[in-house]
């Protein structure tokens, strides 16, 4: 519209020109070269302007043919690119339906027609992931190594390629220049992070969740509770060759995640081996309000040294007095009264928890009521229900079953995966399945008294081993299923998790003729309590 207006204008003022032109006559008078022309000023104006327009005419003429040869390669250039930006686009349209002819097709059209285009090179790089070539899609990454707009590309690339071939220290040193390339990309930090933690080296994944936090990768929250659990994790490995900075880090792991059930168990023994049983026992406490756990109890048992069972079992009656209404206070309770030959106590600690279908501990622990009040049937009646019992609370993540805490878990990798719960029952089994080896029965203060005198650390409490009779021998009359599970002490050898199958729905159960069988199992059951 304003195009319009203006040409309308010009025609206007051209004609306005014209007119006072021709209303004023007059005559000019040129001489040049011997000739001389005269005429009107109207014929002299028009005639200039003709041979101005011819002279532009002739200008534009001669700057066509001038330029035709550049401007012919300017456009076969344009339309090759546009060929290459259209078979880029059809390209990765076919690798994302997974087509892979498609896919070469465009390949080779872009290569052609776009060869130093970087979407050129990525589109190559996923074709030959396409097709499964991975020589072919390893040498178009490092090709794209000596771009720097490629650079960081490349090196996803090829960390990818290291990670499927289960190749971590290339993985690794991939990433490592990648967050050293650029530290702002969520995917490099993390990805270290989590490469670091599985290999446990905690120094290295502590530094590298600086640098996430630093850059907004993760919340405050989560970054608190990851340093925490690696604080942990560092801590148990110094807790024997260097207390003092073991006792440092839990004590810090503690402050950012106070319910952080290790930190404090390894916080409060530290303390309780330096004869600062007091200051122990407020941490354990803190802790046990917000999780109770039978690692706590133990610390909290035996956080005064030289105390008798009688003792202890008072101590531990208190602890379980701050959370009433969670089941580890009285297993805790019931296992320290058994320690000290309180059998009344201990089944008193019990009698809430035995309606319906109490779980396997404290089957155990009133099978042990039984057999230390001198009642042997009643004995072998409480061992036929810990058989069938559900399965008590373990350490678990994604489904990974484990008698201790672990700062990574095994399946996914993911840090602060475990937790304190009990185990999900296969498939077809409800809650027939039980656990009743080494880790499954028993109570955590299920720990011989030597003399009414405690060991000379808390330590060698919690990771003394019971007698080998029996220990690794399947219970009858079921065939066992064995899990090798490691322990908390890295130093003893592997302890192993028996599960054992349901029995068919016709099974009488326990008959006259199992009792010898019972019998036998007393004695390795109760030498595979948990500790």
């Amino acid at each position: 519209m304003f195009r319009i207006l203006l040409f309308v204008i010009a025609i206007i003022a051209a004609a306005l020109g014209l007119a006072w032109l021709a209303d004023r006559p007059g005559s000019v008078t040129v001489q040049w070269l011997g000739y001389e022309i005269e005429t009107s000023a109207f014929i002299a104006v028009l005639a200039l302007s003709a041979i101005v327009a011819l002279v532009i005419s002739a200008w534009m003429l001669l700057r066509y043919v001038v330029t035709r040869p550049t401007a012919i390669a300017a456009y076969v250039k344009e339309r090759k690119r546009r060929q290459g930006f259209d078979a880029l686009s059809r390209g990765l349209i076919a690798i994302g339906i997974g087509d892979r002819a498609l896919a070469q097709r465009y390949t080779l059209v872009a290569r052609r027609n776009l060869p130093n285009e970087p979407l050129t090179a990525l589109l190559r790089a996923q074709t030959a992931q396409l097709a499964g070539d991975r020589a072919a899609a390893r040498r178009a990454f490092e090709a794209m190594l000596d771009r720097p707009e490629t650079d960081i590309l490349a090196l996803r690339g090829l960390f990818l390629e290291a990670r499927r071939r289960d190749d971590n220290e290339a993985a690794r040193a991939l990433v490592e220049r990648a967050v050293r390339r650029d530290p702002k990309l969520g995917w490099s930090v993390n990805a270290l992070f989590d490469l670091q933690a599985r290999a446990g080296d905690w120094q290295g994944a502590l530094d590298t969740l600086a640098i996430a936090r630093r850059h907004g990768h993760i919340d405050a929250k989560t970054g608190s509770r990851r340093r925490a659990v690696l604080l942990t994790a560092e801590a148990r490995d110094l807790e024997t060759s260097e207390p003092d900075r073991a006792l440092a880090r839990a004590t810090e792991a503690l402050k950012l995640a106070p319910s952080l059930i290790p930190a404090a168990e390894i916080v409060g023994s530290l303390l309780a081996s330096k004869g600062e049983g007091r200051l122990a026992s407020r941490i354990v406490v803190r802790t046990w309000k917000l999780a109770p756990h039978p690692d706590l109890a133990v610390v909290y048992a035996f956080a005064r040294q030289g105390d008798s069972p009688r003792e202890r079992l008072k101590r531990v009656k208190h602890l379980a007095s701050f959370k009433p209404d969670d089941i580890e206070g009285p297993i805790a309770v019931a296992a320290s009264a058994i320690d000290a030959h309180e059998w009344q106590e201990a089944r008193n600690a019990l009698a809430p928890h035995l309606e319906g279908r109490p779980p396997a501990r404290i089957c155990a622990l009133m099978a042990r009521i039984e057999a230390g009040e001198g009642d042997k049937g009643r004995e072998r009646e409480w061992l036929a229900r810990a058989m069938r019992a559900p399965r008590d609370r373990a350490w678990i993540a994604d489904g990974y079953v484990s008698d201790r805490w672990l700062p990574v878990s095994p399946v996914t990798g993911a840090v602060d995966g475990f937790g304190w719960k009990a185990p999900v029952d296969a498939i077809g089994r409800g809650d027939e399945t039980l656990l009743i080896a080494d880790e499954g029965a028993g109570s955590p203060l299920d720990i011989p008294d030597d003399a009414g005198s405690a060991p000379a650390t808390l330590r060698q409490i919690k990771n003394e081993r019971a007698p080998d009779s029996g220990r690794d021998k399947p219970i009858e009359p079921a065939p066992p299923v064995v899990q090798v599970i490691p322990r908390r002490d890295t130093e003893s050898k592997p302890k192993p998790r028996v599960f054992v199958p349901d029995r068919p729905p016709d099974d009488p159960g326990v008959t006259a003729s199992d009792t010898e069988e019972l019998q036998a199992s007393l004695e390795r059951l109760r030498a595979a309590q948990i500790r």
